[in-house]
């Protein structure tokens, strides 16, 4: 029984690691980097008949141009509040409609505002750092709780908390990789 709840403790630890880390990453794909990409546009909502809708779920998202975005709603009506919604995020950009479609030009970025997004992303790799430290400490309380009403021994409790951290460290140091390649493609000029 023992190993079982140990093993379900470790699991859960991991897959909430593993949430964390596909956390950050999506948030780094929504970090402008002088391109066009769609993924600029998965955090931007708007309310789509009442429920606050992500744009790439009610329209169609092209990069014609290295630097440019077509949103092209299946709605008509959704292009007055998509560019609303736009305007009002932290992008920075100014969305340009000819009543079909929403245009965003991507200027290439100033040498302060890459200052600004490589803040912006130490800033997201250390709130995900905190969530995988979170995980780890969860579950170090949990073998140590099993370990109090001797469910597990001590070697038993002492392993399983030096696998935990070894886990840890590995999604942390995937953290750092994945924050240090978005901070180099925010620098590339």
């Amino acid at each position: 029984m023992s190993q079982d709840t140990v093993g379900i403790v470790v699991k859960n630890a991991e897959e909430a690691m593993h949430h964390a880390e596909e956390a950050l990453n999506h948030d780094l794909a929504a970090i402008r980097t002088g391109r066009a990409s769609p993924a600029l546009l998965d955090r931007i909502r708007v309310d789509y008949y009442g429920a606050l809708t992500p744009i790439p779920q009610v329209a169609a998202i092209s990069t014609p141009e290295p630097r440019q975005l077509v949103i092209q709603p299946w709605d008509k009506s959704m292009i007055g509040p998509i560019e609303k919604a736009i305007l009002k995020s932290d992008l920075g950009l100014t969305p340009i409609s000819d009543g079909k479609v929403v245009r965003l030009s991507i200027p290439p970025l100033t040498e302060d505002r890459r200052r600004d997004l490589v803040k912006m992303i130490h800033r997201r790799v250390e709130e995900g750092k905190v969530a995988i430290r979170n995980s780890r400490r969860d579950a170090i309380e949990e073998f140590k709780k099993l370990e109090r009403d001797k469910k597990i021994s001590e070697d038993e409790a002492r392993r399983s908390q030096e696998r935990i951290q070894k886990a840890t460290d590995a999604a942390i140091a995937e953290m750092d990789r994945s924050g240090q390649r978005k901070e180099q493609e925010v620098l590339e000029v």
